[in-house]
C-alpha cells in the first residue's frame, strides 16, 4: 500500500502563486509516473500535468501552460506543483495521482485509470 500526503493548498489573491506538495509513503518499490489533476465545480476532474523519470514533465491545459510547473523529488518521494499568476479560473480541488506497484508501468498518463494511488485533494480558492 502507498499513502499520499498534499499540501499546500489555500486561497490566495488573482496573480499569487502556490506550490501544492504530495509526498507517497508505504511499500514503494515503483512510483512513477505522478501527476496533478484538479476538479472544480460542476465540471469534470482535468489532468494538469505529469511527471516521469523517462520522458520528462508534461504540462496538459493550455490555460495553464507557462504558469504552472510539475517536479518531483525521487529521494522523498514527493512530487510538485508550482502554481504562478493564479487565476480565478484555477479554482479547484487539486488532486495528487500516482502509479506505484512492483512491475513496470503499463498504463497511458493521460488516463486516470492509469493511477492506482489518489490524494485526498487540496482546495485552491482564487479570489480577491
Amino acid at each position: 500500500q502507498v499513502q499520499l500526503a498534499e499540501s499546500g493548498g489555500g486561497l490566495v489573491q488573482p496573480g499569487g502563486s502556490l506550490r501544492l506538495s504530495c509526498a507517497a509513503s508505504g511499500n514503494i518499490f515503483r512510483i512513477n509516473p505522478m501527476g496533478w489533476y484538479r476538479q472544480a465545480p460542476g465540471k469534470e476532474r482535468e489532468l494538469v500535468a505529469t511527471i516521469t523519470n523517462s520522458a520528462g514533465s508534461t504540462i496538459f491545459p493550455d490555460s495553464v501552460k507557462g504558469r504552472f510547473t510539475i517536479s518531483r523529488d525521487n529521494a522523498k518521494n514527493t512530487v510538485y506543483l508550482q502554481m504562478n499568476s493564479l487565476k480565478s479560473d484555477d479554482s479547484a480541488v487539486y488532486y495528487c495521482a500516482v502509479s506505484a506497484g512492483l512491475g513496470p508501468f503499463r498504463g497511458t498518463i493521460i488516463e486516470e485509470k492509469s493511477y492506482n494511488y489518489w490524494g485526498q485533494g487540496t482546495q485552491v480558492t482564487v479570489s480577491s
